[in-house]
């Protein structure tokens, strides 16, 4: 299904979806310059609610830094854009697309003399993985490809070129059955997904990869982490092995697409039982009891944006 809406921001106005265009000179579009970030809109009551706008930004910000680009907003100026573009479009519930963009001025490689460009969209949007995925959990490999080592790229950074590693990724689990694919840092130590973080869970201790692991610093990996701690889960980020993924009673994925989603088996080894365990559940319950049914939200990650 094309993913579109009325109206899209782009270079500080609300404009017509189809009116946003670039020149197929633009920097970006041949050498991947640009940097973005993906957030969620939930609807609550008929009112959408930003899930974590602000740490969001601030790391949309950080990898404008890394890529020498520097954002036309501030944090406070795309939270205002982002109101904008759901109001214009009367989305109550929403993924959201900020970018960062290098535009049309010269193909060098290095283009800091590019004009920088900059769009916002909202377009509805369901489950990443699939309707069922969150309950019946998705089947996954270990990819033959390796993350991206922190010395070439920065994983840390969200970096449209840098995101040819995760399309390997994806499409060699999708090509060879599967729905994801799990990789290896250049260490042969578990790094994430194509496009999510990843937990483990052996004997009711919770496991996740660090930073060091060439990972991205996931703000619904963040989320998961402080659910579990306050259900008095141990939670360790070490390094993991490949053969723990075999080991693990329970995995799930975790990031804005993703949200928190089971994992039933790795390799065609069912984890654990095969379905959904009950740590995942009851992360899960917390994490869509917040977003979707307006439960207390003990860490004010939801920022109400009225539509009228």
């Amino acid at each position: 299904m094309t993913m579109r809406a009325d109206y899209i921001w782009m270079n500080g106005e609300v404009m017509p979806w189809d009116q946003a265009t670039v020149h197929v000179f633009a920097h970006a579009l041949h050498y991947g310059s640009s940097a973005f970030e993906g957030i969620r809109a939930y609807e609550i009551n008929g009112t959408p609610h930003l899930f974590r706008a602000r740490e969001h930004y601030e790391r949309l910000l950080f990898s404008c830094k890394v890529a020498h680009m520097a954002s036309p907003l501030d944090v406070d100026g795309w939270i205002d854009v982002t109101k904008q573009v759901l109001r214009a479009n009367k989305l109550a519930g929403a993924y959201i697309r900020p970018l960062v963009f290098r535009g049309y001025d010269s193909l060098g490689v290095d283009g800091r003399g590019c004009p920088i460009d900059a769009i916002l969209g909202a377009v509805p949007w369901g489950k990443y993985l699939g309707e069922e995925a969150i309950e019946q959990g998705v089947d996954v490999q270990v990819s033959s490809w390796r993350r991206m080592s922190s010395n070439s790229f920065s994983p840390m950074a969200k970096i449209g070129g840098q995101y040819v590693n995760s399309q390997n990724v994806v499409m060699e689990a999708k090509d060879n059955g599967f729905v994801e694919g799990i990789v290896l840092d250049a260490n042969d130590n578990v790094s994430e997904g194509s496009g999510e973080n990843i937990f483990l869970v052996i004997d009711d201790r919770i496991y996740t990869p660090p930073v060091a692991s060439s990972i991205l610093r996931g703000i619904t990996r963040d989320s998961a982490i402080k659910i579990a701690r306050s259900k008095g889960f141990e939670v360790r980020e070490e390094f993991i092995s490949r053969e723990m993924l075999y080991l693990a009673d329970e995995i799930f994925f975790s990031g804005t697409a993703a949200e928190i989603t089971p994992v039933r088996s790795v390799d065609r080894m069912p984890v654990g039982s095969g379905q959904r365990g009950p740590v995942t559940r009851e992360i899960q319950a917390t994490f869509f009891g917040i977003v979707e049914d307006g439960a207390y939200d003990e860490w004010g990650w939801l920022e109400a944006v009225p539509l009228d």
